[in-house]
């Protein structure tokens, strides 16, 4: 868990300037330190430098765009990140070991291999199926406490154990359970993916650690099931429903907001929510 709260301040100015020429001493700067010690204590959290957290962000983040914006080429994608098309290329293949060509022409609309569960290949739906499950709604803003993770998703039930037990005095009858991933673990290392576990609470919460998710409109889909199958159905919602949809992602991240969990038979109902434009 990152505990560093100007570090995750400095997550939040790297993600919201990821198509930006963002130097080390930009970061340091946002939160008001010399680059040389705020280097220091986000490698100190993160376990990993600025300038390379900077860098594989800007290389995963821009496969998932080239998976989901197939009418958009290559060469803008690599160029809405600060690269030229021979050294998007280069920094791309060298990051994934795969050319960005390659990485879209691989991209499969049948069926995926699970990261977590590697020995598992599940098959998607069709574009119909899903898109009778999803709903286009309008959220307003999530004030939550949360806590930020760095690690992998099969560590998310402890965590929220962990979460849920530290901040129970919060809870409410209208209290609301969300996930905010960033990462999609078929393209980021399941041991780097960022995540923050978070809980509505009253705006007159005086705790640190609290922060406003932007509403606006998502494509919702309810999922009931067990929870090792959330994953496959986040991507067909991606590589099968959006890809054909007509809508397209904005720049917010995706939410999961639980809506009941049986954590005994391991089975959840839950909102999926990808931001569209």
């Amino acid at each position: 868990m990152i505990t560093n709260e100007l570090v995750n301040q400095s997550i939040d100015y790297i993600m919201q300037h990821l198509d930006e020429e963002i130097t080390v001493e930009d970061v340091g700067n946002c939160c008001h330190f010399s680059k040389y010690y705020f280097s220091r204590v986000f490698k100190a959290e993160t376990g990993e430098s600025i300038y390379a957290f900077i860098k594989r962000l800007k290389m995963e983040q821009s496969a998932l765009r080239l998976r989901i914006e197939k009418d958009k080429s290559i060469t803008d994608i690599g160029f809405d990140y600060g690269y030229s098309p021979s050294n998007y290329s280069s920094v791309f293949k060298k990051h994934h070991s795969i050319s960005p060509a390659e990485f879209r022409k691989g991209v499969n609309t049948t069926c995926v291999h699970h990261p977590l569960y590697p020995n598992n290949l599940a098959k998607f739906k069709s574009f119909e199926e899903y898109d009778q499950q999803i709903s286009i709604q309008v959220f307003d803003d999530f004030f939550v406490i949360y806590e930020r993770h760095i690690g992998n998703y099969i560590d998310l039930g402890n965590n929220w154990c962990a979460f849920t037990e530290k901040y129970k005095n919060f809870f409410t009858g209208n209290t609301l359970l969300i996930e905010r991933s960033y990462d999609d673990p078929s393209i980021t290392s399941v041991e780097q993916c960022l995540y923050d576990i978070c809980m509505t609470v009253d705006k007159r919460c005086s705790l640190d650690n609290v922060t406003t998710i932007k509403g606006g409109k998502f494509a919702v889909y309810r999922f009931e099931g067990f929870i090792r199958e959330i994953f496959v159905a986040f991507q067909g919602i991606f590589n099968i429903w959006l890809a054909c949809s007509g809508y397209e992602m904005d720049e917010r991240y995706g939410l999961d907001i639980y809506r009941a969990v049986d954590r005994e038979n391991m089975h959840v109902v839950m909102d999926l929510c990808i931001p569209i434009k």
